[in-house]
């Protein structure tokens, strides 16, 4: 993987209070440059900074004074509950996560029996059924793999962005590369045997590729599962009033389902908060029927299927069914899915919270439905055909109808969930284009509604309710890539173990094995319905990672294209020795002409030198008197208060050029049409606190930019040949007379309120690619294919909600 690069700016002065000591010199580091900084301008012993490195790091004009600090604490932070609130999430989990495993009881029976089974075969089945939600959803999912989580996150590729924090697998966007909060521990911190395994991943390209391939896979399945699984859930449900009304024709149930998936995905704006705590009433009613009639037939059938809790029924079942017992998995399986739901829905609640929700209700509910349910069968073999509707007791035939049909519907929104969890994943790495992301809950961050992919959703599953129009047909294409999924969770949580919570080798084997070998048994049963339907899921799958693979592939060609841009200012303009501005040797050596007015440059990064400035410059040979780089850095909370939103800094080398950073959450409003006097606003009250005047706030604020430029008159115009800022840093220190000081912040602030006055231009940057000349044919397909998406997933500059006649677009061309 590529380390960040090590980069600086010009010489800036922070938003911050100043202080009387030398300040110690920032910018964008990785941690260990930074020690090694930091260790350099101390002196031994007594813990100051050297004088002879204060004047030498005073000088350097091409350094950014310590304020990248919104770099480095800005990034996903795990929200951690307590008390009442994680009660209210674990009641939540119990309407999100579970109404997929939960309506399971509904058809197990019937899936994994082709003819009325004997007891023992019963009890054999039930045996493993038991086991399967123990050892997979309890002990694996519930207690284990929830616990590798990345800040919150769950998932199989937040299994992958884990180990990416933790070694050298990939390379990053650069505007996102500092915000990841890199973890990989020192070597002299592992184990041999761990760092043999962290070493051989870093240096194999197979291995790398092979995790990256793996990592996107499994979210495409779980997207195709998030098609497959609505409709199937749906379908059943409205199949399951045949019970009641025999003569439905098949036209009816599938305008029905369609209808109500319409209705589904229809109300997901609403967000996950409302949906879930309206779902979990149903839930909970539809488990507690299931509990309650699994101990009435226990109670008055047979009591002696509790003996299916030995396992020695699970494993009599192999022994004795064999290639039969092994063909039957595949009917089993369908008892836990809805297991990979859990953990990608993993960020929108908490790990205590499904484990609450999971171990104080679902499990032993489950658990008493499918004993039931045995029961029942025991003494009347023929009602394995429809297991739950047989064994309702008397009288709740009706009730259960409809709550069975209420939860069949809301089943659907686990999987509907964990496809927002998801693509929100890989748009954070790159691996997918960007698609707006609604916050639905200020309280709980993780909750996401993911429009774009709503829809895409929607017509996904009216298409395969239309195509396969019954239950039967699509549980032959249902269950393969879960089970592919709790195999790839296997793995990745093993890595885990050994990378980021550095379990020796020889602890993390045998359970390995154990699951593994748990999950390959059910993986190679559920490949027998590849011919018969499954080959959809699965070619949806490949098609979706294909997708996510070619977007990240044409990422990685942009970011080496665009690498050459990533420099700092002096290396754009240099100041003569008649204090003229110039482009350097680089750049031509051309002149510089200043122009009057306010130029706002739209920065993608926040760090060094923004490309739509370097374009600017080198095609116009010309700067506006008052340069910003404006830059927006979103973070993960709702909203960011005022008097930590904006961090202004001055980058010395070019005259009159700042930089504004605004942090914003995603409930903020930031670009609006007066967004120019926010920042003009904001560079004020930057220059003002920097010359440690109050006074002069208060004598410059009040006026109109106008009013302040008149005010000044011609003997305010700013000189040319003004010191440098650290000269005038210098000459404050050194005690020099306070009149000089303020006159310095008088002409500067006289200057910002003429170009303000003067004119606005918000300069945006339209990056366009070519592909280069003999690039490969099937390289350049994929680069035209990369384009072609990127070209209309853009924003567009006319939605920017700014004063189009102040909007200057600046083309340029870069070539991959």
């Amino acid at each position: 993987m590529a380390h960040p690069n090590l980069t600086f700016d010009d010489d800036v002065d922070a938003i911050k209070p100043v202080r009387s000591e030398p300040q110690s010199l920032g910018g964008v580091y990785n941690t260990r440059s930074l020690s090694r900084t930091r260790s350099r301008t101390r002196v031994p012993g007594d813990g100051r900074r050297s004088g002879s490195q204060d004047r030498r790091t005073e000088d350097a004009s091409d350094v950014e004074d310590g304020n990248a600090e919104w770099l480095h604490k800005d990034g996903k932070k795990k929200q951690v509950f307590k008390g009442t609130a994680l009660l209210w999430l674990a009641y939540q989990s119990t309407g999100a996560i579970y109404g997929d495993i939960g309506t399971s009881p509904l058809y197990v029976y019937s899936s994994t029996f082709t003819s009325p089974p004997s007891y023992d075969k019963l009890l054999e089945v039930l045996s493993v059924i038991i086991w399967s939600l123990t050892i997979m959803v309890t002990l694996k999912y519930v207690l284990i793999v929830l616990r590798a989580d990345n800040q919150g996150e769950g998932g199989t590729f937040s299994c992958y962005s884990l180990l990416t924090r933790y070694a050298n697998l990939t390379d990053r966007d650069p505007r996102e590369a500092a915000l990841v909060k890199m973890e990989r521990h020192q070597t002299q911190d592992m184990s041999p045997s761990n760092q043999s395994v962290r070493r051989r991943m870093e240096s194999s390209k197979f291995l790398r590729g092979l995790l990256k391939a793996i990592g996107v896979l499994s979210v495409s399945m779980v997207i195709a599962d998030g098609i497959l699984t609505p409709a199937q859930s749906v379908l059943g449900a409205i199949q399951g009033l045949s019970v009641v009304s025999p003569n439905i024709t098949s036209s009816t149930i599938v305008g029905t389902s369609s209808g109500i998936l319409i209705v589904l995905f229809a109300i997901q704006p609403l967000g996950l908060t409302k949906l879930a705590s309206t779902f979990a009433p149903i839930v909970i009613v539809w488990l507690a029927f299931n509990a309650s009639f699994g101990i009435y037939n226990l109670v008055n059938y047979d009591h002696s299927v509790l003996k299916a809790f030995s396992p020695y029924y699970a494993i009599h079942f192999f022994i004795e069914g064999k290639t039969e017992a092994w063909k039957m998995l595949g009917g089993i399986l369908l008892s836990f899915t809805g297991v990979e739901a859990l953990f990608a829905d993993l960020g929108a609640f908490s790990m205590r919270a499904i484990q609450i929700s999971w171990l104080g209700y679902c499990y032993p509910a489950l658990l008493l439905a499918y004993i039931g349910q045995a029961a029942f069968i025991s003494v009347n073999p023929e009602a394995y055909s429809n297991p739950f509707f047989n064994s309702v007791p008397p009288g709740f035939l009706y009730p259960s109808l409809v709550i069975a049909v209420l939860a069949a519907v809301v089943a659907s929104q686990a999987m509907i969930t964990a496809c927002f969890q998801l693509v929100s994943q890989l748009m954070k790495l790159s691996y997918c284009p960007q698609m707006k992301i609604v916050h639905t809950s200020t309280k709980f961050h993780g909750q996401l509604y993911v429009p774009f992919l709503n829809w895409i959703l929607l017509v996904g599953t009216v298409l395969v309710t239309a195509v396969y129009s019954n239950t039967t047909r699509l549980g032959n294409a249902y269950g393969v890539c879960v089970i592919f999924v709790t195999f790839f969770d296997t793995c990745f949580v093993t890595l885990v173990a050994l990378i980021v919570w550095r379990i020796p080798p020889y602890y993390v084997f045998l359970p390995w094995l154990f699951f593994a070998t748990h999950d390959g048994l059910y993986l190679t049963s559920a490949l027998n319905k590849v011919p018969d339907g499954a080959w959809f899921t699965l070619t949806l799958a490949a098609i979706l990672a294909g997708i996510f693979m070619l977007w990240r592939f044409g990422k990685e060609s942009q970011w080496r294209a665009e690498a050459e841009d990533r420099f700092r200012p002096n290396q754009l303009i240099k100041k003569g020795a008649d204090d003229k501005l110039s482009l350097t040797t680089r750049w031509g050596g051309g002149g510089v002409t200043p122009i009057r007015g306010f130029g706002i440059y739209f920065d993608k990064t926040g760090v060094l030198t923004p490309t739509v400035f370097t374009q600017f410059v080198t095609k116009f040979g010309a700067v506006p008197e008052i340069m910003i780089f404006f830059h927006l850095h979103p973070v993960e909370i709702p909203t960011v208060s005022s008097s930590e939103r904006y961090v202004v800094s001055k980058l010395g080398a070019i005259p009159g050029c700042y930089r504004l950073v605004v942090r914003h959450g995603f409930m903020d409003e930031v670009i609006t049409p007066d967004l120019g006097a926010l920042i003009y606003e904001q560079i004020r009250k930057f220059v003002i606190r920097q010359s440690g005047s109050d006074d002069s706030e208060e004598k410059f604020d009040g006026r109109s930019p106008e009013e302040r430029a008149a005010s000044q008159g011609s003997s305010t115009a700013l000189s040319e040949n003004q010191p440098s800022d650290n000269d005038t840093k210098e000459k404050q220190r050194s005690s020099g007379p306070a009149e000089l000081a303020d006159a310095k912040v008088r002409q500067e602030l006289a200057r910002l309120d003429r170009a303000f006055a003067t004119k606005i231009m918000y300069v945006v940057g339209k990056e366009q690619m070519k592909i280069k000349l003999g690039t490969s044919i099937f390289r350049r397909l994929i680069l035209e294919t990369f384009l072609f998406i990127r070209d209309n997933t853009r924003a567009k500059i006319a939605n920017l909600r700014l004063s189009m006649d102040r909007v200057v677009e600046v083309g340029f061309v870069k070539e991959i």
